[in-house]
């Protein structure tokens, strides 16, 4: 049964022209899918091979090269919430700010909370240094991050849910 829908093959099927060629849209194919389904399922790695003319592996190899894909065993959340962890947002307290949001989500990082609303994640860099300790908000900055602001932001994410 397939998993990408005709919207999902459309979208990846417009990049193929924008690249000299077809394995060069495996890394934004698997963006759109994870975008779309909170994870990258093992049939929809066959059907973006098959698009694309590659095998499964060649396209899984992409998938596992990078520590930002999930499968459908361990999906993201309906919102992703990276922490910077850079040496700059270290020295402004983003363990704590971690450990913080850990404790008030009642996950650790890498894990989503039960109710399938945060994906709670730590990264090297953001590249927000300027605004440390800061945060990724699916692909939104927020900077200048602290537990109480932290809180708010949750607050906020768990509105906008359905």
């Amino acid at each position: 049964m397939a998993v990408l829908n005709d919207e999902l093959r459309n979208r990846i099927a417009d990049l193929l022209p924008r690249y000299p060629h077809k394995q060069a849209v495996t890394l934004p194919a698997l963006h759109i899918v994870q975008d779309a389904l909170r994870c990258v399922p093992r049939e929809a790695i066959r059907e973006i091979a098959d698009l694309l003319d590659l095998s499964p592996a060649e396209v899984l190899d992409t998938m596992t090269f990078y520590g930002f894909f999930r499968t459908e065993d361990n999906p993201l959340g309906r919102t992703r919430l990276w922490l910077c962890r850079s040496l700059a947002c270290m020295l402004r307290g983003s363990d704590a700010l971690t450990e913080h949001l850990c404790r008030s989500l009642g996950v650790s990082p890498g894990e989503t909370t039960k109710d399938g609303a945060i994906t709670l994640e730590t990264a090297e860099c953001i590249g927000a240094c300027e605004g440390a300790p800061c945060a990724l908000v699916n692909d939104e900055r927020t900077m200048n991050l602290t537990p109480e602001k932290a809180d708010q932001l949750v607050s906020r994410l768990r509105q906008h849910l359905p």
